[in-house]
Formats: structure tokens, C-alpha cells, sequence
């Protein structure tokens, strides 16, 4: 098994199980509910990629260059993707509304998730 990767899912996982329970409790009464459905987007796709990493984990003995690549691009999608839809909905509490750029960010961080998806597949199809 791969340390690395399961340090950086282990991490994303506790960081997704504290993001949820604190949009359910603590911002269910502060945002709109278009606003908690974005940040539950934002919570479910951690984790999906979460779950993904512990995956990749497991392909360790095979030490293969499409491996590491799909972790960084699980890992950077989680950051873009999740971490933008966060301040999108939380962003008029957090008073940061006149940031346009934050809205760009989120499909580069599905591209990354598309990108992992890819090279996963690609080193599945090269190792023999």
C-alpha cells in the first residue's frame, strides 16, 4: 500500500466528514438551499475522490507513473473542484462575493477528476 496516497485520502476523508456535518448543522440556518445543495456537491465529490485514493492505494507493487499522476489529479481535483464550490456557497458569508474568478476554477478541478479517471485507465491498460 502506498503511504503517501493514503495520508492525502485519510486527511480528505476527516476534512469531508467535518465539511458535511458543519454544512448540515452549522450553515443549514446561514445558507440558501441552492447554497447547502452546492455545498453538498462540494462534500460528495470529496469524498468520491477520497474513496478513489484509497483505490489507488492498493496499486502500490505496481509503482507505476499513471498511478502517482491519477493521485495528483484526484488530489488537485479535490482542491479546485470541492475547495471553489465551498466559497461559492458560502461566499457571502465569508463576504467574498465580488471574487468573480472562483466560478472558473471549479470545471479545472473536474478536468483534474477526468484526468485522474484517465491515467487510471491508462495505467490499468500498460500494466501487464
Amino acid at each position: 500500500m502506498n503511504k503517501r496516497i493514503i495520508i492525502i485520502a485519510s486527511v480528505f476523508g476527516i476534512l469531508a466528514v467535518i465539511l458535511g456535518a458543519f454544512g448540515a448543522h452549522a450553515l443549514k440556518a446561514r445558507l440558501t438551499t441552492s447554497e447547502l445543495e452546492v455545498w453538498k456537491t462540494a462534500v460528495d465529490y470529496q469524498f468520491y475522490h477520497t474513496f478513489a485514493l484509497l483505490f489507488l492505494s492498493t496499486f502500490s507493487r505496481f509503482n507505476s507513473r499513471g498511478i502517482k499522476l491519477a493521485s495528483w489529479f484526484f488530489s488537485l481535483g479535490i482542491i479546485l473542484f470541492s475547495g471553489s464550490l465551498y466559497l461559492i456557497s458560502a461566499k457571502e458569508i465569508l463576504n467574498i462575493s465580488q471574487i468573480s474568478v472562483i466560478g472558473p476554477i471549479t470545471p479545472i478541478g473536474g478536468l483534474f477528476f477526468i484526468m485522474g479517471w484517465i491515467s487510471l485507465l491508462i495505467a490499468t491498460i500498460k500494466n501487464k
